[in-house]
């Protein structure tokens, strides 16, 4: 860990190039310095800096890029949230407990039924999407979905094991997740997109045609988004603080009253996805859960600064913190976000190789197909641990 220490690393650009190989680095007596470093005041050896390269270098150390194209990169999360029902599975009177978590569903002779309320249409839409492809190939079963935002079954409050779908979760809850219901349609419906988010596989095309050349990006940091909690805050105010640094405001949402909403400054406008791109540095936070922001900022081909560790969708593990993004400690303070910042201001090459396998990542291994494919191991998967007959329910409808 210390013998970075007195080494600038000096990264190639190519995201083929050896994690563990020497090459690409340099000592500091033969003076490899990015043109940015040589006209800061900052110390090269402070603290700080250090401290970063020391994580970067343990990360890559450790990375092993994935390699799969068949959804492999994510299978570990789905053994470790079937884990619990792999001893004993799935019975009836799991599925019964469950029904009060999430929607009911069906899937008898090879038809989707469910139940005929459901509390979030374009959620329901969306996962019945993913799942009505699969059909022909799943054996009959009882599903509960929930399409809230928040995940259900607490590790900790819940005395057994209940089969419970959900989109996000944190590692004290034992939902099963499934890719999201906004991969197709249904999620967060601001001006920009009525309707809400979706179409995982448009935005992809859309966002990647606007992603600009890397120096052709202000070499700021930007953030666009309602103020969904106060750990967005600092990063707020550091932007009013040093405009040149970061441009951070709050927009409204649906429970806007005042500017005290918005941190007592008028709400700036909404800006879409393809907009970001024109910032080197984007920040991603949590919302009520896992952010569906997250996996779009990739796509910019800027480097995405991360808030938080907690909330988790089924790719996040996949994606690798100092390799693939910057992760951010919650709750830190202006000082602290500007240091790191600046770090990677100053630090350009290191900044640019980040972001590019980020990009490469998220491009590869989390295309439409992926998603499709996580969705069918994990039916199929979960349907091999049913341990009951499954009866029609005469009170669901097919869909």
């Amino acid at each position: 860990m210390h013998f970075i220490k007195g080494i600038v690393i000096c990264l190639s650009l190519s995201v083929v190039q050896s994690n563990t190989s020497d090459e690409g680095m340099c000592m500091a007596k033969e003076q490899c310095t990015d043109p940015e470093e040589s006209t800061t005041g900052r110390s090269l050896y402070s603290a700080d800096y250090n401290k970063y390269f020391n994580a970067i270098e343990t990360a890559l150390a450790g990375y092993v890029a994935c390699n799969s194209t068949n959804c492999n990169c994510h299978a570990d999360v789905l053994k470790a949230d079937l884990k619990p029902f792999k001893a004993h599975g799935i019975t009836k009177e799991m599925i019964n407990r469950a029904k009060q978590y999430g929607t009911h569903y069906q899937v008898i002779g090879h038809k989707l039924y469910r139940q005929r309320e459901c509390m979030f249409p374009a959620r329901c839409s969306g996962v019945e999407h993913f799942v009505r492809p699969l059909l022909p190939l799943l054996p009959d079963m009882d599903l509960i979905v929930n399409c809230r935002d928040w995940p259900q079954i607490h590790r900790h409050w819940s005395k057994e094991k209940i089969p419970v779908l959900s989109f996000s979760k944190t590692a004290e809850y034992l939902d099963i997740m499934y890719p999201a219901w906004a991969f197709w349609e249904g999620g967060p419906a601001i001006a920009l997109y009525p309707t809400g988010l979706g179409r995982w596989d448009l935005h992809r095309q859309t966002i990647t045609k606007a992603s600009a050349d890397w120096d052709a990006k202000e070499p700021k940091a930007f953030f666009r988004g309602s103020r969904t909690s106060d750990e967005r805050d600092p990063l707020v105010l550091l932007s009013r603080a040093q405009p040149s640094l970061v441009d951070a405001q709050y927009t409204k949402n649906q429970a806007w009253k005042s500017p005290q909403d918005t941190l007592n400054a008028e709400p700036a406008r909404e800006v879409t996805l393809e907009e970001h791109c024109r910032y080197r540095f984007l920040f991603n936070f949590r919302g009520v859960a896992a952010s569906f922001r997250f996996k779009h900022l990739f796509l910019c081909r800027s480097l995405v600064f991360h808030v938080g560790d907690e909330w988790q969708e089924f790719f996040y593990p996949s994606l690798k913190p100092w390799v693939h993004y910057v992760p951010v400690p919650v709750r830190s303070t202006p000082e602290e976000l500007e240091a790191l910042i600046t770090f990677f201001q100053e630090h350009d090459q290191l900044a640019r190789a980040i972001a590019e396998r980020g990009y490469e990542h998220i491009w590869n291994h989390l295309r439409m197909a992926d998603v499709e494919c996580y969705w069918k191991k994990l039916l199929k998967r979960y349907g091999k641990l049913i341990r009951y007959t499954v009866e029609r329910d005469s009170t669901l409808i097919e869909v």
